[in-house]
């Protein structure tokens, strides 16, 4: 095909693709008819369309000699969808999913250095993709199948989507969720009329025990990213973007199980190889780098992650083996670079995304593709579930690794005052105090200081190094350790006055100590504390005449 136009004639988005040699059997035969050809193959056995389906691809429904059928791959005994099949799905699902919006960040694009465009998937009715690929797979059922209806196992959005759609559709819908799924969605899954059954701890547990629905009841299991209408459903995302954005140079895809990469994948590169397609795992759970490494389907150890709905240790092998051929890259994001992204959505953007939607962008923030840079680029947004208690702690902790929200320790005077002249050096520099406790009891040997943990709001790592410097002239501080951990033995200053220190993870973190002059520190404890009286605080630190006016009426009063 030599572009996306030549490739969407009839229908919305439908394709007219011929088979290629490696397709064709030797037994096949050709039908000339009104100059369009139509090759049936004896290798591969191709269902029957029914008028939707033809239409889809750009044939005149009523004349099936007019149509061209591309025989579907098999490997290792999986069908395996094309392009007329993500075509098929996209006409299908067309009036019973949002059409999604596709938008350029320049606020991003300005951090990123690349030419971002937004794919907003949490916009479904369900906040997730998820949707295509389930609104397709029902509609797909015979009639006899609708009525028995179907089964999944799910923690999420996937359970969410079926339960819409089957309550849209007249079809029943059974969802097996193991204990750990969360309450709101349990919840919301019961409203949308789904049988929800709690079964197992995992998801693993919620799968085996579908079986029996199966088995003892007729209904129809359809899994969450492996499922063949599942795929071509999420394909269709591919397809919007190419229409919606152009001259797309790559495209970004959050990875899980792999449905929705795989689905994308075939729909892009059928009509434009030269994209890029490139997906990103949480690293935690990198179970697609891992098959893709091995040639084949894996189990890979899992974490707990932000990015939950990716944390998928064996991904599925139809999806696997669509996207294999297809996919370019595989990066892996961490949780720093998750919860990074997260705030950055909410902050230039004022979108809330979980953390397995905003794994792709996360990627671009990281720097973990700078081939891309100047580029126009695709992220998909595909999922804004996130309960408001677990955005709360996401937020914070990207605030942390954003360099804006830090603790640390010092040890002052314990006299009236003493706190009295930290506050003022803190307040000097311009930082917000979130937080402070002040301690007796871990400075034992110490009868006139106290040890005081303070959490300060700053903009970012020039003012906590201004902090750091303004501190430790007065201060014996700690910006590395928690109170339970504090250890001045531990320091080891570089030509700054600070320390490189083994952070719990193993990994190597600049982090901050501070031993003026050693100050007969003895292991296991920070050194005595410097003693400053009132006129020594006003005259050195100088803080604003409010401050002042604030501690002498507080020192008039004892």
């Amino acid at each position: 095909m030599t572009g996306v136009s030549s490739a969407l004639c009839g229908t919305p988005l439908a394709a007219r693709t011929r088979p290629t040699a490696s397709l064709r059997s030797s037994t096949a035969r050709r039908v000339e008819n009104n100059n369009c050809r139509r090759v049936v193959s004896c290798a591969v056995q191709e269902p029957e369309e029914d008028i939707v389906s033809r239409a889809a691809r750009g044939c005149d429904p009523s004349n099936e000699e007019e149509c061209i059928i591309t025989p579907r791959q098999v490997v290792n005994g999986l069908e395996l969808p094309s392009f007329e099949d993500v075509s098929t799905a996209h006409f299908r699902i067309r009036s019973g999913v949002v059409r999604t919006r596709c938008t350029h960040s320049r606020t991003l694009s300005a951090l990123t250095g690349m030419k971002i465009y937004l794919k907003h998937e949490w916009e479904q009715a369900t906040g997730s993709f998820k949707e295509r690929g389930a609104r397709n797979s029902l509609l797909a059922l015979e009639p006899e199948q609708k009525k028995k209806g179907v089964v999944a196992a799910s923690a999420g959005n996937h359970a969410l989507a079926l339960a819409y759609h089957g309550r849209e559709l007249g079809i029943p819908v059974t969802v097996l969720m193991p204990s750990i799924a969360p309450l709101t969605k349990i919840t919301k899954c019961r409203a949308l009329e789904a049988n929800v059954v709690l079964e197992g701890d995992t998801i693993a547990d919620a799968a085996m025990a579908a079986r029996s629905y199966v088995e003892r009841d007729g209904m129809k299991y359809i899994n969450g990213f492996d499922d063949f209408n599942i795929i071509a459903g999420a394909g269709s995302v591919g397809l919007e973007i190419l229409e919606d954005a152009k001259d797309i140079d790559a495209i970004v895809v959050p990875v899980g199980g792999g449905g929705l990469i795989a689905g994308i994948a075939l729909a892009v590169k059928t009509i434009n190889p030269k994209v890029q397609i490139i997906g990103v795992e949480p690293d935690r759970c990198p179970s697609m780098a891992a098959a893709m490494a091995a040639g084949k389907v894996v189990k890979v150890p899992t974490a707990p992650t932000l990015a939950d709905g990716l944390a998928v240790p064996t991904v599925g092998p139809r999806s696997f083996e669509v996207l294999r051929p297809r996919v370019d890259k595989l990066v892996t994001v961490s949780e720093k670079d998750i919860s990074v992204s997260l705030l950055r959505l909410v902050e230039t953007e004022k979108l809330v995304q979980e953390g397995a939607g905003a794994a792709g962008i996360a990627a671009c923030l990281a720097g973990k593709l700078p081939e891309l840079e100047g580029k126009n680029v695709a992220v998909l947004l595909c999922g804004g579930n996130i309960d408001t208690s677990t955005l709360g702690n996401v937020l914070e902790r990207g605030l942390v690794n954003d360099g804006r929200l830090i603790r640390f320790s010092a040890v002052v005077p314990d006299r009236p005052g003493g706190i009295a002249g930290l506050c003022a050096v803190i307040a000097f520099v311009g930082a917000s105090i979130k937080q402070i406790v002040h301690e007796r009891a871990w400075l034992q040997e110490d009868s006139h200081a106290v040890q005081v943990d303070v959490t300060c709001e700053l903009t970012g790592d020039e003012m906590k190094e201004a902090l750091y410097k303004a501190l430790s002239e007065k201060y014996a501080v700690d910006f590395s350790l928690s109170k339970s951990k504090l250890n001045m033995s531990m320091v080891g200053k570089d030509s700054a006055g600070m320390m490189a220190a083994e952070s719990t993870n193993g990994a190597t973190a600049k982090t901050y100590s501070f031993d003026k002059n050693n100050n007969g520190a003895k292991p296991g404890r920070l050194p005595a504390p410097v003693l400053y009286d009132y006129d020594t605080i006003i005259n050195n630190v100088k803080p604003s005449a409010e401050l002042v006016a604030a501690v002498e009426d507080a020192f008039s009063q004892l």
